[in-house]
């Protein structure tokens, strides 16, 4: 690789592709030198999965919102403490810097990218003819809860499709319990050895789930989005938003029509 980049002004954007050479070029001077050159002079920057790193090594996501691939996230926090890492995000946009997830998430990114240059009516013909949404918001979530507390087909896995097929319930420790056929006491613990949770905050995750896709895609009042998904108050549910991603139900719901529609592209299905 050159040492230095010819002229940075002929470019419109520079992205930096994730994947396992990343581990080696996080600590190739060449190769920080090279980017950093590069990215002084584009209007634009990205990157698409573990590609962050390279964008934190270079400095250039010093005190920026940054996201990557959910599972190295807490890598990506730990090893770069100035960035301001979301680790729950399809997206994210800080300024002229834009970082995706994993692959797929890269596509999100593109489409976005692709609506601010030509516009959403080209975005929408492109999510068509790759037959994908069109467009998850960037605060969406990486990844479902129900399938990180089921894991591999775990012993409660019947269990909590069953539950998230009921939110809108009752859903004490003692229903599950029975549901199962066992002792609250004994569901309790096994509950957790088995999740890392326990049943109580395992329902708020899929409660929270639920109502951020409602929240983020559709246009029912937060209220109802509160009575359906079983939080019963509006305030109760912002509560555990804070908790849970530090943003009410009403920002998320302004952050996505920014972002985007996430309706799936008429002409296929994904």
């Amino acid at each position: 690789m050159a040492e230095s980049f010819p002229d940075s002004r002929l470019l419109d954007m520079l992205i930096v592709a994730g994947g396992r050479g990343t581990r080696d070029a996080v600590n190739c001077e060449t190769t920080l030198g090279f980017l950093r050159e590069a990215a002084a002079g584009v209007p634009r920057v990205a990157s698409v999965c573990t590609g962050a790193f390279l964008l934190a090594a270079t400095g250039l996501l010093d005190g920026r919102q940054a996201t990557t691939h959910w599972r190295l996230a807490a890598s990506l926090a730990r090893n770069y403490p100035r960035v301001k890492v979301s680790p729950d995000r399809i997206f994210v946009r800080d300024g002229r810097i834009w970082t995706s997830a994993g692959i797929t998430a890269g596509i999100d990114l593109a489409l976005a990218l692709i609506a601010e240059d030509l516009g959403e009516a080209v975005a929408k013909r492109t999510a068509q003819e790759l037959v994908v949404y069109y467009r998850r918001p960037g605060s969406q979530s990486q990844y479902s809860a129900l399938l990180e507390l089921d894991g591999a087909g775990g012993r409660f896995a019947p269990l909590l499709a069953w539950t998230r097929e009921r939110l809108s319930e009752p859903l004490s420790v003692e229903r599950l319990a029975d549901r199962v056929g066992m002792s609250p006491r004994h569901f309790a613990r096994a509950f957790v050895a088995e999740t890392g949770t326990t049943p109580a905050k395992a329902v708020e995750r899929m409660r929270l789930e639920v109502a951020r896709e409602r929240i983020e895609g559709g246009t029912d009042p937060i209220d109802r989005i509160a009575r359906l998904t079983g939080f019963g108050d509006p305030e109760r549910m912002r509560r555990a938003f804070i908790r849970a991603v530090g943003q009410p139900p009403q920002s998320l719901r302004r952050g996505a029509r920014v972002g985007g529609s996430a309706s799936l592209a008429s002409g296929g299905s994904a």
